[in-house]
């Protein structure tokens, strides 16, 4: 993917991450693991209408964010960790090589160190 759409990607998956209820539904997500966590719950815990909910869920597997899955009558949201560590990736990969118009001989972890 060339860094024109890698940038298209990312900033559609983010702006998904920018609402608060779908952050919060990001956050349940990561706790639950890649097993995932069913629709039902996620909705207990954020406290969400199930039509909002959906709507949510929606738009976060619309930028590859999650996926849902069925098993008998439960329906299970699972977020997509190869997709966070892309795009995490995207966000990092330019990390501490300089701004364009110089050159940086600092590596990332000497850059980034506390």
């Amino acid at each position: 993917m060339d860094t024109s759409a890698q940038l298209t990607t990312a900033a559609a998956q983010l702006a998904e991450l920018g609402h608060p209820t779908r952050l919060g539904i990001f956050r349940v997500l990561v706790r639950a693991g890649c097993q995932g966590a069913p629709v039902g719950d996620i909705q207990q815990i954020l406290d969400i209408p199930n039509s909002t909910l959906s709507h949510h869920l929606s738009r976060m597997s619309k930028v590859g964010l999650m996926e849902q899955r069925r098993e008998g009558r439960t329906l299970y949201c699972v977020l997509q960790f190869s997709t966070v560590e892309t795009l995490l990736g995207f966000l990092y990969a330019e990390c501490c090589l300089g701004l364009p118009t110089t050159q940086s001989t600092v590596t990332a972890s000497e850059c980034c160190a506390t």
